[in-house]
């Protein structure tokens, strides 16, 4: 487990951009924190950190943006999943491959679909306003 502190959005797309540097594809990264904590803004960074250019914004609407790009990035909201069948609509398992790296927010409720080896990232609020602590944790038995 890893804990970093944050006090602008631009040092937590710092923190991402740092933890994109150590993955590859085949990577699913599972945000956990509540609205307005900062879950884009790490998404965002993490895609530059992959060396990707594209516009990253929240999925909330569309459940799953694709950015392409070597490896191919997919970020996902699944802040509106509720069930099963919710989950197998929106196509999510086809998404997981090899070659690909899920980037999950509202994770928690799909907290059972996510594999083995699945990187989490807590986000939660700090001392102030804008302060935010980020934990990084990679796979389930350092929850």
């Amino acid at each position: 487990m890893t804990v970093y502190t944050s006090h602008t959005p631009a040092q937590t797309e710092q923190i991402a951009s740092a933890l994109a540097a150590e993955v590859s594809g085949g990577a699913v990264i599972a945000f956990r924190g509540g609205m307005g904590m900062g879950k884009t803004a790490f998404a965002r960074g993490f895609v530059k950190g992959m060396g990707n250019d594209a516009d990253v914004y929240s999925p909330t609407f569309a459940i799953v943006n694709d950015y392409g790009g070597e490896p191919h990035i997919y970020h996902f909201d699944m802040y509106r999943v509720e069930t099963w069948d919710d989950l197998y609509s929106t196509g999510f398992y086809d998404y997981m491959t090899d070659t690909s790296v899920l980037l999950i927010e509202w994770s928690e409720n799909i907290e059972n679909a996510l594999p083995p080896g699945t990187i989490y990232v807590e986000i939660a609020r700090g001392e102030t306003d804008c302060d935010r602590i980020i934990t990084v944790r990679k796979g389930r038995d350092d929850i």
